[in-house]
């Protein structure tokens, strides 16, 4: 006789929703024997995790684990849905705040005449003005790789050009058959 099988897990698409774990512990699920309990309006205190879990419960609120690497665990006394609505709001803000490196890459070529090169450069002068990095390459077809010289000094009067609203944060290097070289915004 065949062995029953064994129900899977719902997981996965047209499976039914997928239970995600809180990200600490709470309550039942703290296994240090003994915790240091903090909270709103109490002294931190060391005490047996039976006891801690009583006090929260007697205050309708959840005991969760914040610290768990630390000796003994540090744990909280809060409305765990509180907390985590809190923790997710400042990660949020975190997020929007921090600030998005744009990179703009512009192409010129070891001959690029007078008025490309300032087209090219008032292109650049607005990227850096809007906060975004510039990334300035020329690419050397067939032979007009023998002109390296003729490439970095095209890249170095860019940059001198636009020393104003940016510095080199990288020289002109040669990668194959481009040379490149970026250029941040100053502050």
């Amino acid at each position: 006789m065949a062995a029953p099988l064994k129900p899977q897990p719902n997981r996965g698409p047209n499976r039914g929703p997928v239970k995600k774990e809180p990200d600490h512990r709470i309550n039942d699920r703290i296994t240090a024997p003994v915790v240091r309990v903090v909270g709103e309006g109490m002294e931190p205190t060391i005490m047996d995790i039976r006891d801690a879990l009583r006090m929260a419960y007697d205050q309708g609120l959840d005991l969760v684990e914040i610290s768990p690497n630390a000796q003994p665990p540090v744990c909280k006394v809060i409305d765990y849905q509180k907390f985590a609505y809190e923790l997710k709001k400042k990660q949020k803000e975190m997020k929007a705040k921090s600030s998005k490196v744009v990179i703009k890459e512009i192409r010129l070529s070891p001959q690029t005449d007078d008025h490309d090169f300032e087209f090219k450069l008032n292109h650049a002068i607005r990227f850096l003005k809007e906060g975004n990095k510039v990334k300035v390459d020329i690419f050397f077809k067939g032979r007009s790789i023998l002109y390296k010289e003729q490439g970095e000094a095209q890249l170095l009067k860019f940059a001198e050009a636009l020393l104003e609203y940016g510095k080199p944060e990288q020289m002109p290097k040669l990668e194959g058959k481009r040379m490149l070289m970026l250029i941040a915004p100053k502050k």
